[in-house]
């Protein structure tokens, strides 16, 4: 199974750090989606506040974390945004259990 993913650089005081969010991945009745960092590692994330808040990675700033991931199992595709038709599909389908 292939899980998507995105890749976005935060910006901190004491330097920049590389986040995976998880687009599909709904973490809870809020909307939070999945989110992973090597530090912390899994974790549940704002969409939209990390989507404000931060900016695209590029290839070589997340090559590391694509690299963690896939090494714990993980077939990814990397996406640029969410398609929020796909979402409000997953959506219905989780409210429906």
């Amino acid at each position: 199974m292939t899980t998507e993913v995105m890749f976005r650089r935060l910006k901190w005081e004491h330097g920049d750090n590389i986040m995976a969010l998880f687009p599909y991945e709904i973490e809870n009745h809020n909307g939070d989606v999945m989110s992973y960092m090597h530090i912390g590692q899994h974790g549940s994330a704002n969409y939209n506040h990390c989507i404000d808040s931060t900016t695209p990675a590029t290839p070589d700033e997340y090559k590391d974390l694509l690299k963690e991931l896939e090494t714990i199992g993980y077939n990814l595709k990397i996406v640029k945004r969410r398609n929020y038709i796909k979402l409000t599909a997953i959506k219905r389908l989780t409210e429906d259990k």
